[in-house]
């Protein structure tokens, strides 16, 4: 069945006339950042994995002043809106009250690396250039990143051959097998942001949080002894799961594409053995070893997942 998929993905590119040179695959990543920053535009699009479809509404423009100004909206379902205005991103949720906190980019299913400085991957992914295409009727070009061990998984992009903008994005194993996809059903590109864009200057925001340096890097009980290549620590913290209350040490560590959440806390069983669950590709493992649960959340494969799990060393206590 993965070679099926691995076939039929292949077989959905048109490539272009042999002998055609095509521009460095690097080129086209930075042409897309660029659109991704700079371009007023209207999109539609839908995130495809287990069967089922989440679709998205994304809008995008820069006002006289330069300010970036961008509203990203989940579709179905409880309301879920993310607005930004230069470097403040507000989270509308149904389980939490609207916060805003300070950040350039918004947290969405589209990695916010695409929109930024894409030679940061360089040591760990390949980009490379493969062919044509055609996708929401508009000539694409196929651009992969694919990683240098099997750690990660790749990351197949299409791109609009005149504006460079982002029309298909799938999350393919080493194997092929195609884990998520991300379809652009609507592309408008205006020479000016929308209204609905520009009422955001207008718009009052929830109230900024201020989130202290301290508290993103805590010293934690444990330390994790194996990491792939390229993943380096972002925050780490403690703090309660909203649902359980329960306290819980975390840790999120990224490689610039992608990231993992790490979460140790203690546990009334003794041992159990690591458990999977797949959701499009992100995987989330759980197990207990000596009364410590350890689960670990990210778009990698099982095997990485349960490497990381299995490095979790708790600290021994410190003397008095």
């Amino acid at each position: 069945m993965k070679f099926l998929s691995y076939v039929l993905l292949l077989l959905s590119i048109s490539f272009s006339a042999v002998g055609e040179e095509s521009e460095p695959a690097k080129v086209w990543l930075e042409r897309l950042s660029s659109a991704l920053n700079k371009l007023n535009f209207s999109t539609s699009f839908v995130v495809v994995k287990n069967n089922q479809a989440q679709p998205y509404h994304w809008f995008h423009g820069v006002d006289e002043s330069g300010k970036e100004l961008e509203i990203l909206s989940l579709l179905n379902g409880p309301r879920r809106d993310i607005l930004r205005k230069g470097n403040v991103v507000s989270y509308i949720e149904p389980e939490l009250p609207p916060y805003s906190v300070t950040s350039q980019q918004i947290s969405g299913p589209i990695p916010a690396i695409l929109a930024g400085d894409i030679s940061q991957l360089e040591n760990i992914y390949d980009f490379i250039s493969v062919g044509r295409s055609r996708v929401l009727g508009r000539p694409a070009q196929l651009i992969r990143i694919e990683a240098k061990n099997n750690h990660r998984y790749a990351y197949w992009l299409w791109l609009d051959q005149q504006s460079s903008m982002l029309l298909k994005l799938s999350i393919v194993t080493k194997q092929g097998q195609q884990l998520e996809q991300i379809q652009f059903t609507h592309l408008e590109i205006t020479d000016k942001p929308s209204e609905s864009v520009l009422q955001l200057n207008e718009t009052e925001l929830p109230v900024l949080v201020d989130i202290p340096e301290e508290y993103q890097q805590q010293e934690l009980q444990w330390d994790v002894n194996w990491l792939p290549e390229g993943f380096t620590k972002i925050n780490a913290n403690r703090h309660k799961i909203s649902l359980t209350k329960q306290p819980v040490e975390f840790m999120l560590l990224s490689d610039g594409l992608v990231d993992i959440s790490i979460y140790v806390n203690s546990s009334q069983e003794k041992q159990r053995n690591a458990d999977f669950v797949m959701d499009g590709a992100t995987l989330v493992l759980n197990q207990v070893n000596d009364g410590i649960e350890v689960s670990v959340v990210g778009k990698i494969p099982s095997k990485t997942a349960k490497a990381i799990a299995d490095a979790i060393t708790i600290k021994p206590p410190q003397k008095p």
